[in-house]
C-alpha cells in the first residue's frame, strides 16, 4: 500500500528493498502528485520534475513519470540502473486493457477493506464497475468471483449494487462444466 524504505535508503546498496527475482514480473501502482498541487512531495535525489515552487521543463510537457530500477548484474555483481520515462498519450482509464483496469480494481479493492488512507474518493461501486467492465475471457472464473467478492463487500458496506448482472450463476454455470 505505501513503501517502507526510507527516501534516504533508496540508493544504499546495503538495505533490503523486496527485490524482484529473475523471471519474475511484478505490477505496482503508483499516484502521481503534481508538483504545484500543495501535497507534500518527499525530497529524493535529482528530482526531474520542480525544482523548487517553480516547474522545470520536463514537468510542462507530456512527460509523467521517471521509473527508476536498480539491479544486480548477474555476472559482475555490480549495481546497475536503467531509467525510463512515462508520458501521458491522452487515453482514458476507459481505453487502457482488461488487466490493467481488472488490476486497478483488486489494488483499490485491497484498500477500501483495509480503510486506507490512500484510497481517495474510490467507492465500492467504482471497483465493482471496473471488474465487471474488465472481466475479459475469464477462462477460469476468477475474475466473475472477485466481482462477487466485490459485490459481497459492497452489499455489507450498506451501498447499493450497481452492477449489471449477477455474476454467480456464470460461475455455477462453470463449474458445473
Amino acid at each position: 500500500e505505501n513503501r517502507q524504505l526510507a527516501d534516504e535508503d533508496f540508493l544504499d546498496d546495503r538495505r533490503d528493498a523486496g527485490e524482484i527475482g529473475a523471471g519474475h514480473a511484478v505490477t505496482a501502482f503508483y499516484e502521481i502528485i503534481p508538483v504545484l498541487s500543495g501535497d507534500s512531495v518527499p525530497a529524493v535525489p535529482e528530482l526531474r520534475y520542480q525544482a523548487g515552487a517553480s516547474l522545470t521543463e520536463a514537468a510542462d510537457s507530456a512527460e509523467l513519470l521517471t521509473l527508476r530500477i536498480r539491479y544486480k548484474d548477474p555476472v559482475s555483481d555490480e549495481v546497475q540502473s536503467i531509467t525510463f520515462r512515462g508520458f501521458d498519450d491522452g487515453h482514458e482509464f476507459a481505453q487502457a486493457s482488461d488487466d490493467f483496469r481488472f488490476a486497478t480494481a483488486v489494488a483499490a479493492f485491497g484498500m477500501l477493506l483495509r480503510d486506507s488512507q490512500f484510497s481517495g474518493h474510490v467507492q465500492w461501486h467504482d471497483i465493482a464497475q471496473w471488474a465487471e467492465l474488465s472481466l475479459g475471457a475469464d477462462a477460469n472464473g476468477h475474475r466473475h468471483e472477485f466481482l462477487t467478492l466485490v459485490m459481497l463487500a459492497q452489499e455489507m458496506a450498506g451501498d447499493d449494487l450497481v452492477v449489471s448482472r449477477d455474476p454467480v450463476p456464470n460461475l455455477r454455470e462453470r463449474q458445473a462444466r
